[in-house]
C-alpha cells in the first residue's frame, strides 16, 4: 500500500492559496484498489491544473471525495473546475447558510431573520455557494464535515475540527455577518496599515524568536477550516487549511478525546502558507512535541507558499520552529511538490530540496 500527497502551486507573486491532491492504496494496481481525494482547489487556474495533474499522474478522472476546507476564494474557487472536469463521488463542504435559522439569535440585531441571514451568507460566500450549486446540479452527495460525527480513531480520514458549536461561533464572526452578541464576539485585531521596511533580527538554534500569537489573530473564516487527520499504513498526516491557534487547539482536544497522540505525526501541513499568526511554539510543542532538539516522530512539513512570499509566507520564524522540532520543511514556492511512498516513478521529477535554517528572521 502506498500514497502520494501532491501540493500544487497557487497564484503568482506574493499571493497564494491551497490545492492538494491525495491518492492512496495499491498505486501499482487497478483504480478500484485506490482512493483519490482533493483538498481545496485554489484559483480557477490551479483548479484546472489539479484536473490535469490527477489525469496524468493518478491515471484517472474519478475522485472519491473533494474537501473544501473553508469558503475563502483562494481555496474554494478552483474546486468548481475539479467538479466540472472530473467525476466526483462526494463533496465535503460547510454550508453556513443552511444553519441560518439556528444562527439568527446570535446577533445584536434582533430583527434579523433566518431568511435574510441565509441570503447574506450566500452572497458573501459566493465561491462556496457556487460550489454547492454545481454539486447539486451534478447530483453529487454533499456532506458537512464536523468533528462531532467522527468517533472511529482508526478511520483513514478523521475531521478533528471544527465541532458544530465551534463552527457556529466562527460563522457569527464572519466578515459579512451582522454584529454578533458579546458572548460570541471575537476580540478585535489591531491592524497596522503602515508599510515599513522589514526589520531583521538574528536567530540561532537555541533561541526561538517565534512567539505565541495573540488571541484571535486568525480570522473566523480561516478558523472555520476543516482540520483533517489522514491515516494510512500506520502513518499520520495532519492537513490544516488556514486554521489558527483556536482551531488547532480544538483539533488537539478532539484528538485527545479519541485517544490519538498527535505527537506521533509523521507529516504536517504548515497552516495558512506558513504565517506566524497561525501557529506558535506552545501549540507546536503540544501537537508535535520536540522542544529544542528533543526527538519527535515528525519527519516532514509541507507549506503551500507563493513564489515571492518570502519572508512572510512562509515566515522564517515558523520554518525554523519546525526544523528545530525535527521536520524537513518543503515549500511549493511556485512549483508542485509531492510526498510519497511506494508510488510509481514520475519522469522528470527530482528530489525536493528542503528549506534550510535561517540565521536572520523578520520581526
Amino acid at each position: 500500500m502506498g500514497f502520494e500527497i501532491d501540493f500544487l502551486p497557487v497564484g503568482d507573486g506574493e499571493r497564494g492559496g491551497d490545492a492538494i491532491a491525495i491518492r492512496w492504496g495499491n498505486l501499482h494496481g487497478e483504480r478500484s484498489e485506490q482512493k483519490v481525494m482533493v483538498i481545496d482547489g485554489g484559483t480557477k487556474e490551479s483548479g484546472k491544473s489539479l484536473v490535469e495533474h490527477i489525469k496524468k499522474y493518478y491515471k484517472t478522472s474519478q475522485v472519491d471525495c473533494v474537501f473544501c476546507s473553508h469558503p475563502d476564494a483562494d481555496h474554494a474557487s478552483g474546486l468548481t473546475e475539479v467538479i466540472n472536469g472530473l467525476t466526483v463521488g462526494m463533496l465535503c463542504l460547510h454550508r453556513p447558510w443552511e444553519h441560518a435559522q439556528d444562527l439568527k439569535d446570535m446577533f445584536q440585531n434582533g430583527k434579523i431573520t433566518g431568511t435574510s441571514l441565509k441570503t447574506n451568507l450566500k452572497k458573501a460566500l459566493e465561491d462556496a455557494y457556487e460550489l454547492e450549486s454545481l454539486a447539486k446540479q451534478k447530483n453529487i452527495r454533499i456532506y458537512e464535515p464536523f468533528a462531532d460525527d467522527f468517533t472511529d480513531k482508526n478511520a483513514e480520514i478523521i475531521v478533528l475540527s471544527p465541532t458544530k458549536d465551534f463552527y457556529s461561533i466562527m460563522v457569527a464572526n464572519f466578515r459579512e455577518t451582522p454584529q454578533p452578541k458579546e458572548s460570541v464576539t471575537l476580540a478585535e485585531k489591531i491592524v497596522t496599515a503602515v508599510k515599513e521596511a522589514i526589520k531583521w533580527v538574528v536567530e540561532n538554534w537555541g533561541l526561538e524568536t517565534l512567539s505565541d500569537p495573540q488571541e484571535n489573530e486568525t480570522s473566523a473564516e480561516n478558523n472555520s477550516s476543516a482540520v483533517l487527520l489522514f491515516q494510512v499504513e500506520g502513518k499520520k498526516f495532519l492537513l490544516t487549511g488556514d486554521a489558527g491557534v483556536e482551531a488547532l487547539s480544538e483539533a488537539l482536544k478532539k484528538a485527545v478525546s479519541l485517544g490519538i497522540d498527535l505527537k506521533t505525526l509523521n507529516f504536517i501541513q504548515i497552516p495558512h502558507h506558513g504565517s506566524k499568526h497561525n501557529i506558535g511554539p506552545s501549540l507546536l510543542d503540544s501537537i508535535v512535541g520536540g522542544k529544542l532538539q528533543e526527538p519527535t516522530h515528525l519527519k516532514t512539513a509541507f507549506v503551500i507558499s507563493p513564489k515571492d512570499g518570502d519572508p512572510k509566507h512562509p515566515s522564517r520564524k515558523v520554518v525554523n520552529a519546525f526544523i528545530r522540532r525535527g521536520a524537513k520543511v518543503i515549500a511549493t514556492q511556485g512549483s508542485a511538490k509531492v510526498h510519497h511512498d511506494t508510488a510509481p516513478n514520475r519522469e522528470g521529477w527530482t528530489t525536493a530540496q528542503p528549506l534550510t535554517f535561517y540565521d536572520k528572521v523578520a520581526e
